[in-house]
Parts: C-alpha cells; sequence; structure tokens
C-alpha cells in the first residue's frame, strides 16, 4: 500500500512543477492579451488568442493529468498539500521571468513549505481500496457530505453574483475564495472519475453506472469554472500572492472535504494524525511568509459600476491667460501643461 502511496507522491511532485510553471506563463500570456483588449479581470477574453496563454493552459494540462492520476494512487490529504511545491516554481520563475522579487523572507517561506510537506508524505494515511464507482457514489451522498456541498454551493453563488461585481477587483479573496471552494468539489468528483477509469482499465467497466456520468458533469463544470477565476485572480493580482492564498485555500478546503467523504483519517494514530496538521500548519506558515513579503498589483479599476472621475486640466495660453478644459476635449499642443488634479 505504500507503493501506491509513493507513485502518488512521485506524480503530485511532476504536477506540481507543471502547474507552478503555468502561472508565470499564464500570467505573461495575460499581460500581452491585455495590451491589446481588455484585461481578463474584467471580463475580457482577448487572451484565447494568444499563443502564450495557451502554452500556459497546456502546461497546466500536463500539470493537472499528473496531479488527477496522483489521487487514483493516493488519499487527498497527501496529494492535495504537496500542491505547496507549485508555490516554490511559481515564486522562483515569478523572480527571474517576471520580476516579481523573492525575498529572503520569501526563500524562508519556501523552505517551510518543503519541511511541512515532507511531514504529510512521512504520515500520509493508506489509500482504502474502493471496488465500484457505486461504492463512491455512497460516500458522496452521506448527509455530512451533502451539507458540505450544499453550503459550498450557496457561498460560490453569493460570491459569484454579489462579491464578484462589486469587491473582486480589491479584494483577493474573491475570486480566489471561488476557485477554493468549488475546487475542493472539484478533488471530490476527478478522484471518482480516476478510480472509475482505473477499474475500467481493469475490466471492471464503470461507464455502465449512471453515477459515472454525473462525477464528470460536476469534474468537467467545476474545473470550468476555476479556470474562469483563477484568471481573473491572476490578471488582477500579483502572482506570488495569489498562488500562496490559493494553496492554503484550496488545500485545507479539499483536507476538509475528502475528511467528510472519504474518512481519510479513520483509523489512524493520534500522533499520526497530530503530526500530519502539524505538517499542514508548517506548510501554511510558509505561504504565509510569502504573502507577507509580496506586494499585491494595484487594481486599475475600483469599481467597476462608478465612472472615473472626470480630469480637468488646466492650460496657460501664450498671452498668459490661464484656460480650463476636460479630459474628453480635445489637448491643444499649443498649450502647456501646469498640472493635473482629480476632483469629485
Amino acid at each position: 500500500m505504500y507503493s501506491t502511496n509513493l507513485i502518488g507522491f512521485i506524480l503530485a511532485v511532476v504536477s506540481s512543477a507543471f502547474i507552478g510553471s503555468s502561472f508565470i506563463i499564464k500570467k505573461k500570456g495575460l499581460k500581452k492579451a491585455s495590451a491589446s483588449g481588455p484585461r481578463a479581470s474584467v471580463g475580457g477574453y482577448g487572451y484565447l488568442l494568444e499563443p502564450l496563454w495557451w502554452v500556459g493552459m497546456v502546461t497546466m494540462i500536463v500539470g493537472e493529468i499528473a496531479n488527477f492520476v496522483a489521487y487514483v494512487y493516493a488519499p487527498a490529504v497527501l496529494v492535495t498539500p504537496l500542491g505547496a511545491l507549485s508555490i516554490i516554481v511559481s515564486a522562483v520563475l515569478a523572480h527571474f521571468l517576471l520580476k516579481e522579487k523573492l525575498q529572503k523572507m520569501g526563500i524562508l517561506g519556501c523552505l517551510l513549505c518543503i519541511v511541512g510537506s515532507t511531514m504529510i508524505v512521512l504520515h500520509a494515511p493508506e489509500e482504502k481500496t474502493i471496488n465500484s464507482v457505486t461504492e463512491i457514489w455512497g460516500l458522496a451522498i452521506q448527509p455530512a457530505f451533502l451539507l458540505y456541498t450544499a453550503s459550498v454551493v450557496a457561498v460560490a453563488l453569493v460570491l459569484i453574483l454579489y462579491c464578484g461585481p462589486n469587491y473582486g477587483q480589491t479584494n483577493i479573496m474573491v475570486y480566489i475564495g471561488i476557485c477554493s471552494i468549488i475546487g475542493s468539489l472539484t478533488v471530490m468528483s476527478v478522484k471518482a472519475i480516476g478510480i472509475a477509469i482505473k477499474l475500467t482499465i481493469e475490466g471492471q467497466n464503470q461507464a455502465k453506472y449512471f453515477q459515472t456520468w454525473i462525477f464528470a458533469t460536476v469534474s468537467v463544470t467545476c474545473i470550468i469554472t476555476q479556470l474562469n477565476y483563477l484568471n481573473m485572480a491572476l490578471d488582477t493580482f500579483n502572482t506570488s500572492v495569489v498562488s500562496p492564498i490559493y494553496y492554503a485555500m484550496f488545500t485545507s478546503f479539499t483536507i476538509l472535504a475528502s475528511v467528510i467523504m472519504f474518512k481519510d483519517y479513520s483509523g489512524q494514530s493520534v500522533s499520526s494524525i497530530a503530526s500530519e496538521l502539524c505538517g499542514f500548519i508548517t506548510v501554511l506558515s510558509g505561504t504565509a511568509v510569502l504573502h507577507s513579503t509580496r506586494e499585491p498589483d494595484t487594481p486599475l479599476i475600483t469599481d467597476l459600476y462608478t465612472p472615473l472621475s472626470p480630469k480637468v486640466s488646466w492650460y496657460i495660453q501664450g498671452n498668459g491667460e490661464v484656460w480650463k478644459q476636460k479630459d474628453e476635449d480635445g489637448s491643444n499642443p499649443g498649450f502647456i501643461t501646469v498640472r493635473q488634479d482629480y476632483f469629485k
């Protein structure tokens, strides 16, 4: 059983390397796309025509496939925390490629992530054997998990319909919150699909069960939602801030969902559970240190529904007469600008 955990560990590490790189590549693609059209943060989709963004997307897909397979061989409480390694990759690449400086405390944060991940790997629970997708379905319709699912959907709708339009451009927790809570359902459904594929390859056809297609529909819906709001978060805020906060929230919600649905800690000793929790807290501390050393990008728009205050320019003509015009008027090239200010 430990050999399956080892396979899951290796795949999770490979996944983190690709996903961490994809953050940087997609960020560069988003920057190029925003130079010739509306930014993704305000609903623009010009990045879909940007080749560099697609390179980042392919890189992320490769990482997610590796992550997908990792969930088949190892429990979510092992695979998900290892996503911290993607933060390290993202932070280091951002330092060199995006000129987002990684300070000495940021390096300490990376080391804390590595130490915490090591503790989690050493004390991870064994993966339970599941023989049918209907068995997973039975776990998914438990009252406790149904309550969790209903809560996630309700909170996500509030964030998408109310908080996003009003606070998404100024509060980093809105877009990342949507990605994180929806992401916990993504992991549960993806794990179910992965197990179904594995059993089908072994000769036990799982495509005949309607539950398999329900899990597939949930997976696709959640993944599309995550990608959309992750793009908006990356385009609005600093990558080195988005990555650690997204990791911390996504991992926390995923572990909670996994514990409720799969009962991962059932049968483990108190010391093992405590050690793994300490490892997770260490990783969260590392992400917090990384976050504290970074400055977020200044949002371009503070309120989507309030027009910018009109700008007034004061000029002095050649005869010394002071003349004022609003920004929408054409500027006279013969004038000399003295000062510009904004008024309400």
